[in-house]
């Protein structure tokens, strides 16, 4: 670590009583450096406590959900690397020096812990959660070109401009999900580092719901491509519209080529219908596309402007 600079260590637990301990004294050995902050959401099996005389910064966030827990400690605590772990024991307290490098070295603005390409597959025992992990990772891919490797995983480490700028929109799960995007979209240094993973001990429950919140990370990457990629997103809802309209269209004029006469006039009333959403669909995606471009200037002169007040500070 270099001198004069802080890190802090992000925990945010729910009823994580059989791990936590485990975690924090981990983290003490291999990080004694660093401040440990643990953010209860509203546990009832005395995680606090145990976190609190295990030597962590205890501090609680009633809003229920992982994403309300991150959105409190990313305004709360201020340092200069960020690294964000679970505290159910699954990611190895050693990985966290690697990605602390990562940041203080300027290599990355956001340094991911990449499980999928350890020992994730062979550790985790929820087969649904891997085919999850694989769908959401070749979508966003997909979608952003990018070749990011866990999209999904707790283990991160972050720079202050990073944590200081991300605005927090999600409520549960899909926080890491949102946090990739908005790394990719604004053009963010990721890094990623093959970490170990290992299952839960027994007798610690995973708080994930493999349907409920899959289905809100996929809810999440739709709305998130429609607000970073207007133009490709309403663009192909129009290309769709036209394809299905010119499917219904095309009898139709082969119709009116033979008989003259123009058939079906509902279907050819809902078919310009369909045509007037699409052009309208097209040139909402054109004028949102000038919106956000304009917007990325801005939040660029907003990230010169944190630079220059943190550059005075120090």
């Amino acid at each position: 670590m270099e001198k004069g600079k802080k890190t802090a260590i992000l925990i945010p637990c729910y009823n994580e009583s059989k791990t936590i301990e485990k975690v924090i004294k981990d983290h003490q050995v291999v990080m004694p450096h660093a401040d440990i902050y643990v953010y209860d959401n509203n546990s009832s099996d005395g995680t606090d406590e145990i976190a609190r005389k295990a030597g962590a910064i205890v501090r609680y966030e009633y809003r229920q959900g992982k994403g309300n827990v991150v959105r409190s400690m990313f305004r709360d605590i201020d340092a200069d690397c960020y690294i964000m772990t679970d505290g159910d024991d699954t990611y190895p307290a050693e990985f966290a020096l690697e990605l602390e490098r990562q940041i203080y070295e300027k290599r990355a603005d956001m340094a991911i812990g990449d499980r999928l390409s350890s020992t994730y597959f062979t550790e985790n025992k929820r087969p649904f959660h891997n085919i999850g992990n694989v769908l959401v990772r070749k979508l966003i891919n997909v979608l952003f070109k990018a070749e990011v490797k866990d999209i999904m995983t707790g283990a991160r480490g972050f720079t202050r401009e990073f944590i200081k700028s991300f605005p927090v929109t999600s409520k549960g799960f899909e926080i890491e999900t949102e946090m990739t995007i908005f790394a990719l979209d604004n053009n963010f240094k990721i890094v990623e580092v093959p970490i170990d993973y290992r299952d839960r001990p027994e007798g610690s429950e995973s708080k994930l719901n493999t349907y409920s919140d899959g289905y809100k990370v996929l809810m999440t990457i739709g709305t998130l491509f429609r607000d970073t990629k207007p133009y490709l997103f309403f663009s192909m809802i129009s290309l769709a519209l036209l394809i299905i309209s010119g499917i219904f269209f095309t009898p139709i004029l082969m119709n009116y080529f033979e008989t003259g006469m123009v058939a079906k006039y509902p279907t050819l009333i809902v078919i310009t219908a369909l045509w007037i959403i699409a052009i309208i669909s097209f040139f909402s995606g054109v004028i949102l596309q000038v919106l956000k471009k304009q917007h990325r200037h801005n939040f660029e002169r907003h990230l010169n402007l944190l630079n220059e007040i943190w550059s005075k500070e120090s």
